[in-house]
């Protein structure tokens, strides 16, 4: 699609840090108005080059607070800062319960850092399906650093591994003994491990079973390194940040960051096709030949599978 002149200006306002266009344009994408195609096309030929940092965690676990000491962190260094903050949805509206938004409250007003809060709407793995997409406008604009936090997570739910370059998963003292460890899935996609709320008992027990875990585990290249932190009291920000850019300097060797984001785009292009197909045999459902297909069905003259077969095959 075409380029309107008002998204040509969004755009344009947007580069320049006008938060307000930004605002808007992530609404055209999460959306999915008119001008999310055209959107999306122009702004996604200049991304690639912000750090994505996926950060997930069982509920309670303080992934916010963790989130606003890192952003403090790496407002230090000057950088400029995107945070999307995926927020269990609203049973009435379908919107964010902005829990998250709440606890970083410290960067609402500082004009270096941008969070917006995305509703899950049932979506599992902890993300938002539009997530991707927010991603893309984010880098596309000019953000360098975009931390992803997930709705609060249990063992299967780990799809922001498939969005970040670095996965940090968060850990309480207490968490679990090492069998817990060794069954966990969270836990197997971790860069880096953070054991927060780290002023609390059990935390060298809770070290030791994720050294445990790691070292009953699959070899790996890179050892996830194990920080501990207490975000309400700012400490371990440093740490976590070293770590950050020691697990950036071992992708940037060897090719390993261009292969996990040519991985990441090739997920994302199935996922789309996808999402294409059902969009479009939503839209064929009241034609003539999915009514004769389902007349079939319903007649037991012909099965499902072989009925959405032929129509998928009647869609080329």
């Amino acid at each position: 699609m075409v380029m309107t002149q008002d998204s040509i200006e969004l755009v344009t306002a947007a580069r320049s840090g006008d938060r307000r266009a930004l605002a808007r344009l992530i609404s055209i994408v999460e959306e999915q108005r008119p001008a999310a195609s055209a959107v999306l096309g122009e702004l996604f030929r200049s991304t690639g080059q912000a750090r994505v940092v996926g950060l997930t965690g069982a509920p309670g676990s303080g992934k916010s607070t963790l989130s606003d000491l890192l952003i403090a962190q790496l407002r230090t260094d000057g950088d400029h800062v995107a945070v999307i903050a995926v927020d269990p949805s609203s049973p009435f509206t379908g919107g964010a319960i902005l829990g998250d938004r709440i606890r970083m409250q410290d960067h609402i007003t500082d004009p270096g850092v941008y969070i917006r809060s995305m509703a899950s709407r049932g979506h599992l793995g902890g993300m938002s399906a539009a997530a991707p997409k927010v991603v893309t406008v984010l880098d596309g604009v000019g953000f360098r650093q975009i931390l992803i936090e997930t709705v609060g997570v249990g063992q299967a739910e780990v799809e922001v591994v498939g969005e970040a370059d670095t996965t940090i998963v968060v850990v309480n003292p207490g968490w679990g003994d090492a069998v817990q460890a060794n069954k966990a899935g969270l836990l197997e996609i971790a860069d880096i491990f953070v054991v927060n709320k780290a002023d609390r008992p059990g935390v060298r027990e809770t070290v030791r079973d994720l050294n445990q875990m790691l070292d009953l585990g699959s070899a790996r290249e890179w050892r996830p390194p194990i920080i501990e932190t207490v975000a309400t009291k700012g400490q371990g920000a440093s740490d976590l940040a070293s770590a950050l850019d020691e697990h950036s300097a071992y992708l940037g060797t060897d090719g390993r960051l261009e292969t996990k984001r040519s991985e990441r785009l090739e997920a994302t292009m199935r996922s789309a096709v996808a999402l294409a197909a059902v969009e479009r045999m939503a839209n064929a459902q009241d034609s003539t030949g999915y009514r004769a297909a389902l007349s079939k069905v319903t007649e037991r003259q012909l099965d499902p599978w072989s009925a959405a077969q032929s129509l998928v095959e009647g869609l080329d």
